[in-house]
């Protein structure tokens, strides 16, 4: 699979959702293996083939970014796992070579919804019904890290082993189901294959770090985490390396900001001693690039002491 290299394409693009966009279709998945077929949604368009033309579509929008910007005004957005698959549904919806089917098709029965399919899409190499999902999973400081139960969420509520023990046994089966099938059946004739897309990042304890997940993709986007407690004398307060906090909304593509978006050190300081001891926090370590902005070069994420709860 040849494709524009994310670290080469972000400098270029400015637009924020545009950035979103294009970390949504270049970043690597967490797992190369997931107990489960994995497929990237673009698998089999000529943009996979021909990445120049994928990285001239991505820069059009950065230059008129309100296409994308009247796509995702269409819907709510303010969940990030929606925001995700709304930036791959309007990709796809625009790839050569692919036709969208249908995107977040409910599967009822009697009133009740068992499921939704997130993509059922036509390609070259057949029909694809796809589950997609993206996760921040933090390693626990102790045990084998190898295992998927001691990957969480920030919020702790959230596994890695849960969430693909629900991606593998209920979302990809549901095609299988009596209900699902009558319904696909409108779609198309052709013999529905599913896979799962899973991005984005791992975060390590700060100072010990630790072992990556078992079927970890070793080119997966990684951090560190620490608590709230340890940050005051830890290596990454004070000094002159520059904190960003970055807002969930904010939390796909690297941070790429002016100087007037730029937190004072004071600020960053104030924001982190004020934290609530209930949410985890992400910021971004920040270095100026060679045209005067400010570009992400880390991921921390602090937590609350009693993190995991």
């Amino acid at each position: 699979m040849s494709l524009p290299c994310l670290a080469e394409l972000m400098p270029r693009l400015v637009h924020p959702q545009v950035r979103d966009l294009a970390w949504v279709l270049l970043s690597p998945p967490l797992l190369s293996d997931a107990l489960a077929p994995q497929r990237y949604p673009l698998a089999a368009s000529r943009w996979t083939s021909r990445p120049g033309e994928l990285a001239d579509w991505l820069l059009s929008h950065d230059s008129q970014p309100t296409v994308l910007q009247a796509w995702l005004a269409q819907h709510s957005i303010r969940r990030l796992g929606l925001y995700y698959e709304r930036l791959w549904q309007f990709a796809l919806g625009q790839a050569p070579d692919v036709e969208l089917l249908v995107a977040n098709l409910p599967i009822r029965h009697e009133g009740h919804t068992l499921g939704e399919l997130d993509l059922i899409l036509h390609d070259a190499e057949g029909v694809h019904h796809l589950e997609l999902a993206v996760k921040f999973y933090l390693g626990l400081e102790a045990g084998d890290r190898r295992r998927h139960d001691h990957w969480l969420g920030p919020g702790s509520h959230d596994r890695l082993d849960i969430k693909l023990r629900r991606l593998c046994e209920h979302q990809l089966q549901l095609p299988s189901s009596a209900h699902a099938k009558a319904l696909l059946a409108e779609l198309t004739c052709c013999e529905i294959n599913s896979a799962l897309w899973l991005g984005g990042y791992l975060f390590q304890p700060w100072q010990t770090g630790c072992e990556p997940p078992a079927g970890v993709n070793p080119l997966h986007l990684c951090g560190r985490w620490l608590r709230q407690r340890d940050w005051a004398h830890s290596a990454f307060a004070g000094g002159a390396v520059r904190w960003q906090p970055l807002p969930r909304q904010a939390w796909l593509a690297p941070a790429h900001l002016n100087d007037s978006q730029v937190w004072p050190a004071e600020d960053v300081e104030r924001w982190i001693a004020g934290a609530d001891g209930k949410q985890a926090r992400l910021l971004a370590r920040l270095e100026p690039d060679t045209n005067g902005r400010w570009v992400e070069r880390a991921r921390l994420f602090v937590v609350p002491d009693s993190w995991p709860r």
